[in-house]
């Protein structure tokens, strides 16, 4: 996750980043995603093409059926949410 980080390595990052900014940019990737402008880029676009299939298709189509480099998750929020409660 820390790779790249400021072009820096895992090891140099673990040095420079503390705990509480780790926390941060956890927080930010877990509501804003990757970080990677190519990831982000094909994430919109794959939010478009779900849509307009959706709207126009037989529908059914999630998002992940538009992202080649991303798999779903394992879970749904609401299956984490019963598994967990």
């Amino acid at each position: 996750m820390l790779n790249g980080i400021g072009g820096r390595t895992i090891a140099e990052a673990q040095q420079r980043l503390s705990y509480r900014e780790f926390l941060s940019w956890a927080r930010f990737r877990s509501k804003r995603g990757s970080l990677h402008p190519g990831m982000r880029i094909e994430r919109g676009t794959a939010l478009l093409a779900s849509l307009h299939a959706n709207t126009h298709g037989r529908g059914g189509y999630s998002l992940y059926d538009f992202m080649p480099h991303e798999q779903a998750p394992e879970l749904t929020l609401e299956q984490a949410m019963a598994t967990w409660a």
